[in-house]
């Protein structure tokens, strides 16, 4: 062992925490300058050691403590951390770690980082090998020069000290004390039995007198004791009838009790019931109200229906028979525009043909005339002009103005065929697009058929989610009920078992529970009280059993306790115990083996297995038995709690405990109704979220179908609000196509005027143009004329063929008209009014028809008769739950007035037995004042027993009084003259027995005080052996050329001054040859080991302190310690005899651990590990540094 690191930190210089780094396990030097901490870095160690600075005063605390500039220091501590490898120190650990802190108010220890006492320290110190007696393994700064200065009976007592003698001078003085106490006892025994004996003969002259009075006195006592018998047998007579009364009282008021409580768990059975009875019944009137009000509003609605279908229904018969005028004209409209269509149809082929013909006959007519004309023109011309030129001039000129019309009629022709184009092709449109609207009509009346099928298929859904809607809201508003009654149930269960516990309790579980449920402390189970089921039968006994322990909580560990309990300080949330799991440990109980009448309680119990160790620790050493006789049986022979099942119990040391408890307060009832409610609580919260949640998604289904009504019923407005004018589109379009086709025949008969323009106009330019390449005549040619006759009849018949042909054209024409007109001005437009009539009489409530108000009222009807059938149902579930309500509460009535009864029986029988007690109490104090006064009366003669028991009482009592009289002679007697004699005798005996004893342990003690000095000799001589042998080596090692030896100085060694003293010495000397010991003298020789020794006063100081250091490290090699401290013991030495000291305490270090501090280079060059001390700034600090290093410094301060 030895020590490993040092810690400093606010001791003296040593402001900063210091680590010192790990010291060499052999020889350690420390270097520094003077002031610079060496010598408070050596009193740190001491410190810790206590081999200085105990029991200091406050201001030699505040000494130790650092003072320089800045913050004050408070408190310092120096710790010591040793190597515990060879288990030196009994801890069992490799590192020991040993701290002290001073303070200004304290001044403490820890051991391994945990507090400890400095008895515990010092006991710990001794175990490795710290000698109280030996205090050299550490030497500071002075003691070897005080070793130095000693004188020979200095040593002697440091030889003393190294010896262990204190150890008996504090033994033989305790013991000289003892005998001292023994001879003061001695003194007074003598005393008392000088008083005794004179006392005695005093008492021996009054015993003569006193016997006359005892005779009388036996036959008083007699008579007394005759009286006082018979007096307790009547007593005891009337206590065995009082106690049979009391028998049949109690096995009454037993069974009467036990009744009374079958009734009154009975009645809270019925409470619960009746409560339970109120809740249906309450849930079931909001139901009902809640049907009512539904059944109230589909009447209502059914009503509205009623006058929606009549009023629909009337609607309907009228729209029928228009229905059928419409579809009658309709069809006689259809057959007119069909004959009127066969008849265009006729006409229309007739009509192209006679135009054909018209115009061919126009045209013929046209050219016939035109060269008639031309002729005519000609022949005028020939008498009009007088020469070709002329003629050809004007014919010129003619010409030109054919060629203009005939270019101008060609561009009007050109653009009255365009316009036939754009008219044809804008009657087309009109003619699609009147399709189309028609189409679009006969599909739009689909669509909105369509839409008004789905609004009701819409509402229907809405319709359903209702319902659906309004069962969730009758079912949380049960669920609310329930819950509400559950809570409510639950908190007076809470209540109820916190009146069972004191509010610290209380307020601790709850935190528990808080803590459970938010799971922030895992490994907390809750109280016992909720780790458990058991039979009801089973419960008194039970609760009785645990106690308090049932609001014990189980936890799984110690540290999961710890941190509650940090929790609950810091809260203050109440205070709790703990069971942690991890800690519990039960012994086997001695259950009795094969017994019927004894069962263990734990086997009642139903509990998780990982809770068996807290469950044994309560009931584990509990049985349960039939009465109260048998469970004290057992706990007697089996050491066990026996607990009836009534709740009365006998516990192993042989108490006794029962009564009456009441069931209504049972903790163990409390906690199963908070478990049942909150399982209640929990399970219809769960499920009124469920609904909740349920409603939430109807409510967003609702409002879905609420929109998808909506849209629909736009679409559906939309469609018939586009209906009207689509039918007026196709009127207007219609129209727009009759007035187009109009257009369309006068420009085709424009153009085909203009054609006919063109072709008469180019056959005239060709005339023109012929007649211009003739030659010039005044007549016409023989063929013109001959032409001119003949075109002249060609002409008449192309006139009466034109006429002809005109006159069957427009008779054609007028009917086709006539019958166009008709279609489309009167026949076409009516049929579209029809059948728009007709679509308006197919539905004309337009939101449905009376066949969905029809479906409507059928199911208003379905759920007023649905809603009325679960009204007769609840109206019939309230009348049930009204009848048992009344049966629950006249049964609770029953059974309270039957138990109102039972109470005053019981108070009545009560009071009877309250009666008989004091009657009872009043007999057992008679009983007892006779027991008293037998006591009284002392050891009674035998004829006492039998000698009077013939008598009558009047006789005894006639003679009691005669002798009673006859003893009023003795009233000067000492009475007590025999008990007081046989006192002192007892006192004399037990005196002088304490006497013989006191003697004996004089004699103990004088032997003891003999064997200590013994032993203390023997301790001191053999001490002195050992160091004188130790000194003799250790000088010769240091001076190799010299010798030393220690003598022990006797007083017979002295000089004799007288004969007297001589004779005087050797008594003494005879009684205890440790006082004979003066002195222990040194004697060495540095030069030869021949030569005369000389004594230590007449060396030189250096000579000294090596003879000193020689004595140190003799005493060390025989009282070796784990380690060394020195402070510049090489101080005073010469260098030659440093030279020797460093050597040696280099080969001691092999054996132990040497921290030295000097300022001499010998210890360097032998050192193993070197420190360097510095101080900067008041603050001192220690490094590590090389023997280089160590060796400058050394060299540097001698310099």
């Amino acid at each position: 062992m030895h020590i490993k690191q040092i810690i400093i930190q606010g001791f003296k210089s040593y402001k900063e925490q210091t680590v010192i780094e790990p010291f060499s396990a052999r020889h350690n030097v420390v270097v520094g300058r003077n002031g610079s901490g060496k010598s408070n870095f050596f009193a740190a160690i001491r410190f810790v050691l206590s081999d200085a600075y105990t029991h200091m005063s406050r201001e030699e605390r505040q000494s130790l403590l650092h003072e320089g500039s800045g913050t004050a220091v408070m408190s310092a501590y120096v710790e010591i951390i040793f190597d515990n490898s060879d288990n030196r120190f009994p801890t069992g650990r490799d590192e020991v770690v040993l701290r002290r802190t001073i303070g200004l108010k304290k001044d403490e220890y820890s051991l391994d980082r945990k507090t400890a006492s400095k008895s515990d320290v010092m006991n710990l110190l001794e175990s490795a090998g710290f000698s109280r007696s030996n205090p050299y393994y550490i030497v500071p700064q002075g003691r070897i020069t005080s070793l130095t200065n000693a004188k020979d009976h200095e040593r002697l007592q440091l030889l003393k000290e190294v010896a262990g003698t204190q150890v008996y001078e504090q033994r033989r003085s305790e013991s000289l004390k003892i005998m001292e106490e023994t001879e003061s006892k001695r003194q007074k025994i003598d005393e008392l039995l000088k008083y005794i004996e004179e006392r005695l003969s005093e008492l021996e002259e009054e015993k003569e007198e006193l016997r006359g009075f005892q005779e009388k006195d036996r036959e008083r006592r007699c008579l007394e004791y005759t009286i006082y018998v018979r007096e307790q047998q009547e007593v005891n007579l009337a206590l065995e009838e009082l106690e049979e009364d009391r028998a049949n009282n109690v096995n009454a008021n037993e069974d009467r009790r036990e009744i009374f409580i079958e009734r009154e768990q009975r009645i809270q059975e019925l409470e619960g019931e009746i409560a339970g009875v109120r809740q249906r019944l309450n849930a079931l009137s909001v139901e009902k109200e809640q049907l009512d009000e539904e059944k109230r509003e589909a009447v209502r609605k059914r009503a509205q229906l009623e006058i929606a279908v009549n009023e629909l229904q009337e609607g309907r018969e009228g729209a029928d028979e228009r229905r059928e005028q419409h579809a009658q004209e309709l069809s006689e409209i259809e057959a007119e525009i069909e004959t009127a269509e066969a008849e265009l149809s006729d006409l229309l082929p007739q009509y192209s043909e006679a135009k054909g013909a018209e115009t061919e006959a126009k045209s013929r007519l046209d050219e016939v005339d035109g060269e008639l004309q031309r002729l005519y023109a000609k022949q005028g011309r020939n008498a009009q002009f007088s020469n070709k030129r002329e003629r050809d001039q004007w014919l010129n000129t003619e010409i030109q103005e054919v060629q203009s019309t005939l270019a101008r009629r060609t561009e009007q022709e050109q653009t009255l065929a365009s316009d036939v184009d754009d008219l044809r092709r804008q009657c087309d449109e009109v003619a699609a697009s009147i399709k189309s609207l028609r189409q679009q009509l006969d599909g739009r009346k689909d669509n909105m058929a369509k839409l008004r099928k789905d609004v009701e298929e819409a509402k229907n859904v809405r319709a359903e989610l209702d319902d659906r809607r309004k069962e969730l809201w009758r079912e949380d508003a049960r669920l609310g009920d329930v819950v509400s009654n559950a809570r409510s149930e639950m908190e007076k269960a809470e209540r109820n078992l916190n009146h069972a516990m004191d509010r610290n309790t209380s307020l601790g579980l709850a935190s528990v529970r808080r803590i459970i449920a938010n799971n922030s402390i895992p490994g907390v189970y809750g109280p016992l009280c909720d780790l458990f089921e058991v039979e009801d039968r089973y419960k008194t006994s039970v609760e009785v059993a645990a106690g308090a322990s049932l609001f014990h909580v189980v936890v799984d560990t110690d540290t999961t306790a710890s941190r509650v309990l940090e929790v609950l300080n810091r809260e203050k949330a109440g205070r709790l115990t703990f069971m942690p799991l991890n800690r519990l440990r039960n012994k086997p109980a001695n259950y009795p083996e094969g017994a019927n009448d004894a069962i263990p309680m734990i086997k009642k119990l139903k509990f998780d297995e990982k809770y068996s160790q807290a469950f044994r620790q309560v009931f584990g050493k509990t049985i349960i038995c039939p009465n109260l006789d048998v469970a004290s049986q057992y706990a007697r022979s089996h050491q066990l709690n026996a607990i009836t099942l009534g709740g009365d119990r006998s516990d192993k040391k042989g108490a006794l405990t029962g009564g009456y408890h009441d069931t209504r307060r049972s903790r163990l009832e409390s906690v199963k109704n908070i478990r049942k409610w909150r399982a209640v609580l929990d399970a219809e919260s769960v499920r009124a979220n469920e609904v909740r949640k349920e409603l939430e998604r109807l409510e967003q289904e609702i409002t879905q179908a609420l929109s998808n009504i909506q849209i629909t019923d736009a679409k559906l407005r939309a469609a018939e609000d586009s209906y009207g004018p689509m039918r007026n589109e196709l009127s207007t379009k219609t129209r727009n196509g009759s007035a187009l086709n109009e257009a369309l025949v006068k420009k085709e008969q424009s153009h085909a005027n203009a054609k006919s323009d063109l072709a008469h106009l180019n056959s005239r330019l060709e005339s023109l143009q012929a007649e211009l390449r003739t030659a010039f005549t005044s007549t016409l040619t023989a063929a013109e004329q001959r032409k001119l006759a003949e075109l002249t009849g060609q002409v008449d018949e192309a006139k009466s063929a034109y006429t002809e042909a005109a006159g069957r054209r427009t008779e054609l024409e007028t009917k086709k008209n006539i019958v166009d007109d008709k279609l489309r001005t009167n026949l076409y437009l009516r049929r579209d009014e029809l059948n728009e009539l007709v679509s308006e009489d197919v539905d004309p409530a337009g939101q449905g028809g009376l066949d969905a108000q029809q479906a409507e009222l059928k199911k208003a009807d379905a759920v007023v008769s649905e809603l009325a059938d679960k009204s007769d149902e609840l109206e019939a579930q309230i009348e049930e739950a009204k009848t048992e309500l009344n049966d629950r509460e006249a049964e609770k009535g029953q059974l309270q007035q039957q138990q109102t009864e039972d109470a005053r029986a019981i108070e009545k029988q009560l009071k009877g037995m309250e009666k008989n007690m004091s009657k009872r109490t009043m007999l057992l104090q008679k009983k007892g004042e006779c027991n008293r006064n037998i006591r009284d009366l002392g050891v009674l003669p035998d004829e006492a027993f039998e000698k009077y028991t013939k008598i009558k009482s009047e006789v005894i009592v006639k003679r009691l009084h005669k002798v009673n009289e006859a003893l009023k002679k003795y009233g000067h007697v000492n009475k007590k003259a025999f008990e007081q004699y046989n006192n002192f005798t007892k006192q004399r005996d037990q005196l002088m027995k304490r006497r013989e004893e006191l003697d004996g342990s004089q004699e103990s003690i004088e032997e003891l005080i003999a064997h200590l000095d013994q032993r203390k000799d023997e301790a001191i001589e053999r001490t002195f052996r050992q160091v004188s042998k130790a000194f003799s080596e250790v000088f010769e090692k240091l001076v190799p050329a010299g010798r030393g030896r220690l003598i022990m100085q006797r007083k017979v060694d002295r000089p004799q001054d007288d004969d007297d003293e001589s004779d005087d010495e050797e008594t003494q000397r005879a009684k205890s040859s440790v006082e004979n010991y003066i002195g222990v003298a040194i004697a060495v020789s540095f030069n030869s080991k021949g030569d005369e020794q000389l004594r230590i006063q007449q060396l030189s100081g250096g000579q000294k302190s090596l003879c000193a250091l020689a004595l140190i490290f003799a005493i060390q090699q025989c009282d070796p310690a784990p380690f060394y401290l020195f402070d510049e013991i090489d101080a005073n030495l010469d260098a030659q005899y440093r030279t020797a000291v460093a050597a040696m305490l280099h080969e001691m270090s092999e054996h132990g651990q040497f921290i030295c501090t000097t300022f001499r280079p010998e210890m360097i060059e032998v050192g193993d590990k070197f420190y360097g001390v510095t101080f900067n700034n008041k603050v001192s600090g220690v490094s590590v540094i090389t023997r280089d290093d160590a060796r400058s410094f050394i060299e540097g301060a001698s310099s």
